[in-house]
């Protein structure tokens, strides 16, 4: 993206989210089954309250805020911009209507367009891209948090009859070997990078295995029958915990019905198919798994270095490094410096993209993170040797 078709990019993402939306009846909009689940009528909001809030209070002197509750309601974690609502609560808010949230959106987007007409678009342009950026992310979440609140429907509705999105399979087998050495990670470039990527910095490697596919349904599935869930010997004290705390036996949006397992796809309930790329599993699961294959998962520094053999972007891949910042990080001052910094403690690095990953929102640097329980991305598994 560059100042010359800033504006035709933006117009592009906006579009994408309300794209996503087509498929819901207004009654999806606004339910919140557990607090890590938003519901759609927020993300449209908050990602309209984002160019607001940086780009058109900033930039424009003449801007009058589209409601002023709106910051309240629509703020997520930014402390430095005020007050918030619970995010626990954000399926409560039933008012404004998903109409006026709509109105809300186009009316930003016009004014947007317009400043991104007149002479200050090299000034907006850094924001502008974060901006765009943050939209991608929240269409990602809107598609997993439409499937979650769809999914834990008693009569599983289909979202989309073309959506299936956990089909694919492996184009490849076999292993990559790495020798050993010194290698640099980071970002590295002048296209936009997520400050998280940055502080590009040498690490060493010792010889290792990773393989080209990732683990399938079929292959997660003997790991079921062996009696995985049930031996507190492959799993980390805290994962064998979360086993039993929430009676854990399959991954998530499986269930087994009259001895044969059938899963949740935004397409509707359907049989499990034992050839597709494994999806929506904790890094507990996968731990647990690789133990029990005799292997491991890659620190993110290993899958990075040989990301350009490896065919990714189906499935985020859990890592076994914790989020921790790169050397020489620093946050941004303001609100700006919340996105990233202050979540680094206590969540695990995912690598890659996956099916629901927005188009031109993924790179071999872009570090994804969440915590050791949290499966309703489309998250995969890829083993070490």
């Amino acid at each position: 993206m560059t100042t010359t078709n800033i504006r035709e990019a933006y117009i592009d993402v906006r579009k994408l989210s309300e794209t996503i939306c087509e498929p819901l009846e207004t009654e999806d909009y606004v339910p919140q089954p557990v607090p890590f689940v938003s519901p759609p009528k927020w993300h449209l909001a908050h990602s309209t309250w984002f160019f607001e809030t940086f780009i058109l209070k900033s930039f424009d002197p003449d801007y009058k805020v589209f409601d002023p509750a709106f910051n309240y309601l629509f703020n997520s974690y930014y402390n430095n911009v005020g007050d918030r609502t619970l995010r626990t609560d954000r399926g409560n808010v039933t008012r404004p209507t998903i109409k006026d949230v709509y109105a809300y959106r186009h009316y930003v987007d016009k004014h947007v367009t317009r400043l991104l007409s007149a002479s200050l678009v090299e000034k907006m342009f850094p924001l502008i891209q974060l901006g765009l950026q943050h939209e991608q992310q929240h269409q990602e979440l809107m598609i997993t948090d439409i499937k979650y609140i769809l999914g834990h429907n008693p009569i599983f509705p289909v979202y989309h009859s073309e959506h299936n999105l956990v089909n694919s399979e492996n184009a490849e087998s076999g292993f990559v070997k790495i020798t050993e050495g010194v290698y640099e990670v980071g970002y590295s470039g002048n296209d936009f990078c997520f400050d998280n990527e940055l502080g590009r910095n040498k690490t060493y490697i010792q010889n290792f295995e990773i393989s080209k596919a990732l683990v399938t349904n079929e292959e997660y599935l003997e790991f079921m029958n062996a009696g995985g869930y049930q031996d507190f010997n492959l799993w980390l004290d805290a994962g064998w915990a979360w086993v039993n705390e929430n009676a854990i036996d399959a991954p998530l949006y499986w269930h087994k019905i009259e001895g044969e397992w059938f899963y949740y796809t935004l397409s509707g309930l359907q049989r499990v198919n034992p050839k597709a790329i494994l999806s929506h599993i904790s890094f507990y699961e996968a731990s647990a798994f690789a133990q029990w294959k005799g292997m491991r998962l890659p620190t993110e520094f290993e899958w990075e270095v040989v990301s350009n053999e490896l065919n990714w972007g189906q499935r985020w891949e859990w890592t076994n490094s914790s989020y921790l910042p790169y050397p020489g990080f620093t946050k941004a001052a303001g609100a700006v410096g919340e996105y990233n910094g202050k979540f680094m403690i206590n969540q695990m690095v995912l690598r890659g993209a996956s099916v629901a990953t927005s188009p031109n929102h993924s790179r071999s640097t872009y570090r994804n993170f969440f915590h050791t329980h949290e499966r309703w991305q489309y998250t995969g598994i890829r083993l070490v040797k």
